[in-house]
């Protein structure tokens, strides 16, 4: 096992699309929970937040002009497909899961309830986190650092698509962009940089929650990333 012992893995819904853009990608996701079983065969804890942007984006996409805590709750929606859509690869992989989402729908998934999450991951389960925090308003950033200080994570691994860590500018449009190795949470803040929304960032910062943002393009580095291999950007708090 390398230097983590529990981690919140955050998915954008995006990657489970695969190159076709929106919706779920069967092999993509398939993929993806190879990766995620290799990582629990080492022997880590393994708690997922997936985002929902290859089902519905917010008010920037599909939810232009709409009220955005109704929007912000259809994204809610998403994600818990996304979820359940991961549940099933995994457990077609003989990989013990069990969905959790913020919002109840007791038919399909577990009521979120902290203590019943960290029992499940204690016990070798994976746990896969759906609904955002359950209101609107709040990113699936957040809920990443809000569950990830809720069951005392190590570390959250944040993977990025089409990008392979954190740049003072957006790579993809500007090719002298400086990538940065390590950070703090206030670095962040202070230089604006866009790599979680700035409660999520608050939040990692005041829980003393450690963030790896890596490239998820190519899926072994969700194994890499786990087991603490050098790869991409490290945040920390500053904290020594």
């Amino acid at each position: 096992m390398g230097k983590y012992k529990r981690v919140v893995l955050k998915l954008s819904g995006e990657s489970l699309a695969g190159e076709q853009g929106f919706g779920i990608n069967p092999a993509v996701v398939e993929d993806i929970a190879r990766q995620i079983k290799k990582i629990h065969e080492a022997g880590l804890e393994i708690a997922i937040v997936v985002g929902g942007g290859n089902i519905w984006r917010g008010l920037s996409g599909s939810a232009k002009g709409m009220d955005r805590a109704s929007a912000d709750y259809m994204g809610m929606l998403a994600t818990i497909m996304n979820a359940l859509a991961l549940q099933d690869a995994l457990e077609k992989m003989n990989v013990f899961t069990r969905v959790q989402t913020a919002i109840e729908m007791r038919e399909v998934a577990e009521p979120y309830i902290r203590r019943r999450a960290v029992r499940h991951l204690e016990k070798g389960r994976v746990v896969i986190f759906g609904g955002g925090t359950g209101n609107p308003y709040f990113s699936t950033d957040t809920t990443a650092a809000l569950r990830a200080a809720e069951i005392e994570a190590d570390v959250i691994l944040m993977a990025k698509k089409g990008t392979d860590g954190i740049y003072d500018s957006d790579p993809n449009k500007n090719p002298g962009a400086k990538k940065f190795d390590n950070l703090t949470y206030i670095e962040i803040l202070n230089r604006g940089l866009h790599v979680m929304d700035s409660t999520a960032t608050s939040l990692c910062m005041d829980n003393n929650i450690p963030l790896v943002v890596f490239n998820i393009d190519n899926h072994e580095n969700i194994v890499g990333a786990a087991l603490g291999e050098e790869m991409g950007t490290t945040v920390g708090t500053g904290e020594k």
